[in-house]
Order: C-alpha cells, then structure tokens, then sequence
C-alpha cells in the first residue's frame, strides 16, 4: 500500500480550465472523498491521478515515485467505474481472473487471489453466474472484486454507487466501509453525494471550479465549514443564510441586526466593529420553532415535510425575501400560513463575511 501526493496539478481541455492548481497529501490507509458539484473537476482530478488524462502542470506521486511518465497500468491503482463494465459472456469468476491470466501469473495464485476476494465480498455462491444474473449490487461486488484480485497500491473510485437504487446504496455504502477496514488500503472515491462523503470518508475533499475549497474530517467541516459554499453543500437540508448587520459589541456578545428588523444575539468575533454587513448561518437542527407568543426571529410558515422521525418546515422571513428549514418534533403540526418565532442559541450562529469566508 502506499500513500499518495497531488503537486499543483493543473488540466484544461482547451480553453476551459478545470483543475487550477491541486495540492493535496493523502496518507497511506486513507479513505479519502473527492465531493462537490457537477463540473467541479472531481472525476478529470480522479483520471488524472489513474493516468488517463494528462496534466498540463504538476505532478502525482505513489508511494513517493512520480508517476507523470509512468503507464495507468503501471501505477499501481486499481478503479471502479460507476458502470460496472463487466464481461457478459464471463462467469464471475472469469471476470475477476481476467486481469491476472493476462498478467501470465500462475492458475493456483489466480485461484488463491479470485477466492479470496470473492470471500470477502460474499459472492462465493456467484462465481460460477454471469452477469446478466446478477442484481445491481451484486454486479458492483464483481467490479469490486475485480479490483481487489490485483492488490493495488491504490483503489480509485467513480461514483460507483450512483447506478443502484436507495436501499443498495445504503447496503454498498456499510460494505465499502467494511472493506477499507478489512484491507487497510488507499481509497479515493469521487461522489456528488453529500451523504456518502459524510458516511465514508476519512477526510473529506470540497472542490469548486477546479479548486480545493476545504478539506477536513467529515464532522469538523460540517461544524466549522471555511466559507458559505462549503456550509452550504455540505448538510441537508442546507444550511440556512440571512444578511445582517452589526448593531452592538459586548464582552462575550454581539447584537446582530437581521435584514428583516429582527435582534439576534451571536458569540462575539475578533475582529467586527459595529455597522459590519456579514452574514449569519444556522443549521435547520439548531432552530427552535415555537408559536408566535414571544421573542424571537418572526417568521411565516410556507410548507411542511413530515418525514416520520422528523418534520422539515419551512420559513419566510423579511416579507418572503428569505426562506428557512428548521427541523421540528413530528409531533408538532404547523399549517401553511401560520405565524411563528424561531430562536437560535448563541453559540449556534455561524458567521461570514462580506467575501464569504468563515468569521
């Protein structure tokens, strides 16, 4: 196994820049998620590292060794592709060994890898099917499998789950992380899914047109994000955001001044001086909705989602100019149209400036 270094890696297929200047350590035995939005750069980032795009700048190292003239299937890594690409006239077994017969290693070394791997996927009892018999997560253990026989430095992964249906996805995500634990190797996985990414990873890669915009252990960037993008893609729903204004400092307090007259109390920051425009966020489990009796931010109900352990409703405020979610008791009913307060803990509050990075 062996850990990997991304140096400044640059890729653009003419005009378009996509990847503009990757840095980025990954420790042996890591699992690491590359997550962000479509076109983000997160799969070009991925073929780069395999070899099958070239960089125009910077290098990828494996194990210490630059790998920028180096053959994909010389570079030690293994990928599985969100199609599964399996043969169709193959048994399992077939597909799995395929790789190593072309390697010319010996029938009982090809055996030895095939069951092996197949024990630790669970697809014994598969070997001998072919695809076309298969279920979609059963097909994605093969393509798994696949992989493991060749024992790389290196599993690489694309979105492979995206083609299985919610339940499988669950299931694969809980297997994916057994198998890390069961080989202890380098894993790189490439996913839109924010719950994947919060679920697998060691270490969590946010990329934004080509950038890194923060990396960090799933909890700390969903408690400390570094700027709004990131507080706002990871989480869902979303984190919620409104403008404001400094109004008063105090010792360990500050009065904020939201856009729609409403006072809140927040932490006090370094650095703010009374008449800052910044920007306040909260996430939706941090808001108490309470009827409107009392103090508190006052808003408007719009709709509700009950979702059985959990209600999400959702709020306007400043006359219908911002819209919350705040997560209630599915006990508690609110109706369109019904008026209320939320109120927010001070310590709750997250706060940006007017750049949008993280106060």
């Amino acid at each position: 196994m062996a850990g990997l270094e991304i140096q400044g890696i640059k890729k653009g297929f003419g005009q378009q820049q996509i990847l503009r200047g990757i840095d980025l350590s990954i420790a042996d035995g890591e699992f690491v998620v590359f997550v962000g939005p479509s076109g983000c750069g997160k799969s070009t980032l991925l073929r780069t590292i395999c070899g099958l795009e070239n960089s125009d700048e910077g290098a990828v190292l494996i194990g210490g060794k630059d790998m920028t003239d180096v053959a994909p299937a010389a570079r030690g890594i293994a990928m599985v592709f969100q199609s599964y690409a399996l043969y169709p006239h193959m048994t399992v077994y077939d597909n799995m060994a395929f790789a190593l017969k072309l390697a010319g290693l010996p029938q009982d070394e090809i055996h030895s890898k095939v069951t092996q791997a197949a024990a630790i996927l669970r697809i014994e009892p598969l070997l001998q099917r072919k695809p076309k018999e298969l279920s979609g997560g059963q097909r994605q253990r093969v393509a798994i499998g696949r992989a493991i026989v060749r024992q790389p430095q290196v599993f690489l992964f694309d979105e492979p789950l995206s083609n299985l249906d919610a339940a499988l996805r669950v299931q694969m995500r809980i297997e994916l992380k057994n198998l890390h634990r069961t080989l202890r190797s380098t894993m790189i996985y490439v996913t839109h899914d924010q719950v994947e990414a919060m679920t697998l990873a060691d270490r969590i890669v946010v990329l934004r047109g080509g950038v890194v915009e923060q990396v960090g252990a799933p909890l700390d960037l969903y408690q400390r994000p570094a700027n709004l993008f990131v507080a706002g893609f990871l989480g869902s729903p979303a984190m919620n955001f409104v403008g404001g204004t400094v109004e008063q400092l105090a010792p360990a307090m500050m009065s904020v001044r939201l856009a729609g007259g409403a006072l809140v109390q927040v932490v006090l920051r370094a650095g703010l001086a009374v008449g800052d425009r910044i920007t306040l966020g909260v996430r939706a489990e941090h808001m108490a909705l309470e009827a409107a009796d009392g103090d508190g931010i006052a808003v408007t109900v719009l709709a509700a989602e009950l979702l059985g352990d959990a209600s999400y409703v959702y709020l306007t405020l400043d006359g219908g100019a911002t819209q919350f979610i705040a997560r209630t008791d599915p006990e508690v009913r609110w109706q369109n149209g019904q008026l209320a307060v939320v109120r927010v803990d001070p310590v709750r509050w997250h706060m940006f400036d007017s750049d949008g990075l993280a106060i």
